[in-house]
């Protein structure tokens, strides 16, 4: 499809707080984006004029901030809305290609709503979680900039751009961050995502070496920051790539010279994968 049919929808509800952010992401590289509140999905109380569906849009991106407070769970509650309401239209959404970005509290989402790890391709939307975002190892908010290593071999169509093992760097502010897998399964889990090069991002020192805290911010197993699911159109990770997308956004900008922030090519890349789309 053309740049200018290309529609993403930011969804937001109470609590989130990133949606303009990763619109104006959109808008910077000619996209039309807009941030749609999830009733307008779905409520009849919404006037035709500002009902909207999800096919009217080709990526949906669940941004970062702290949905509905994040009572229960992060993303427990909003993930809760979407599958007694939208589970259906989005796993055939998934199943046909169409991206999915989930950023820190989108992130948080898709693990809650069972599209990542994602492992079942017939099958996007699991019933259940299959993994979970615990609370940091520190006990605290984490706030700051966080190196990262590209480890995707191609399979995610957010990240195209980076070459393997290039070191970025995005801002992480969360408190519920840590990759967790099931007890006693971590590392046949792991074996899973590396061998369907569904890893994505782990955070490492300056150096691009993994390291503990406080290069890994929260504690998440095998420094994993992001990963897709099985067919690599579903994105999730806690660092803010929509918060580093000019070259000044970075704390370094006026030492480290770049031509765009580091976080503009997950962007780029899921729109040049719609363009072919």
């Amino acid at each position: 499809m053309d740049r200018e049919e290309i529609r993403v929808a930011v969804l937001r509800i109470e609590g989130t707080n990133c949606e303009d952010e990763t619109v104006s992401a959109f808008r910077a590289l000619g996209v039309e984006a807009e941030a749609v509140h999830l009733k307008q999905f779905y409520s009849d109380m919404i006037g035709d004029d500002e009902a909207r569906n999800i096919w009217d849009y080709s990526a949906v991106v669940f941004p970062g901030g702290f949905s509905a407070g994040d009572y229960v769970r992060a993303g427990a509650i909003f993930s809760a809305r979407i599958k007694s309401k939208l589970r259906h239209d989005l796993e055939l959404f998934i199943k046909e290609g169409y991206a999915v970005l989930g950023i820190c509290n989108g992130f948080q989402i898709l693990v809650e709503l069972g599209a990542l790890p994602g492992f079942d391709e017939d099958r996007p939307v699991a019933d259940k979680p299959e993994m979970a975002l615990a609370i940091n190892d520190s006990s605290r908010f984490e706030c700051r900039q966080s190196y990262l290593k590209h480890e995707n071999s191609g399979k995610c169509i957010f990240t195209k751009l980076y070459r393997k093992n290039e070191v970025v760097v995005f801002p992480v502010a969360h408190a519920e961050g840590k990759v967790t897998f099931p007890v006693g399964k971590e590392e046949e889990y792991l074996q899973q995502l590396e061998e369907n090069d569904q890893v994505v991002f782990r955070y490492v020192d300056g150096q691009g070496n993994y390291a503990g805290y406080p290069w890994n911010p929260n504690g998440s197993y095998s420094n994993i920051a992001g990963i897709c699911n099985v067919k690599g159109n579903v994105f999730g990770l806690m660092p803010h790539p929509e918060r580093v997308i000019h070259p000044w956004q970075h704390s370094d900008w006026a030492r480290k010279r770049r031509d765009e922030g580091d976080g503009l090519r997950v962007f780029k890349s899921v729109i040049e994968y719609l363009e072919r789309f």
